[in-house]
């Protein structure tokens, strides 16, 4: 229910699970300043607008957030989030897999794994240090 009472839609469902997920993720990271939050904020905006175009593509939100985030964050911060499991060589960012489709997950495409489902960094990193 929406604070006026009435039922949530799965759209607004789907995009509150999205925020939440890549906020989880930017935490892990200690990464969730406040003008990081407002660029996942940003982005949900514009996957509302994405989501009342193609109803049937709520289920790919959220990995689409966490793409928009870490876009926006690479041009303003640098990459994010930085891979745990590579512990030499050049720091590099982890990938969400799929682009577009559902259960998105960060991978490492250097060591070929997956990492964490999108809002699992922090189990999967095991405590990983700030990025």
């Amino acid at each position: 229910m929406d604070p006026t009472g009435n039922p949530v839609s799965p759209m607004e469902q789907s995009l509150h699970a999205a925020r939440a997920l890549v906020l989880a993720d930017l935490v892990a990271g200690q990464v969730a300043e406040a003008d990081v939050v407002s660029l996942v904020e940003e982005s949900v905006v514009q996957r509302r607008w994405w989501v009342e175009q193609w109803p049937e593509g709520r289920d790919y939100v959220a990995g689409l957030v966490a793409q928009d985030v870490q876009d926006a964050l690479l041009e303003r911060h640098g990459r994010w989030p930085l891979c745990p499991v590579c512990g030499s060589g050049d720091p590099h960012a982890l990938d969400v897999e799929p682009e577009l489709g559902p259960d998105p997950h960060w991978v490492c495409h250097k060591a070929g794994v997956k990492v964490a489902s999108v809002g699992s960094l922090g189990s999967a990193a095991g405590g990983a240090p700030p990025s």
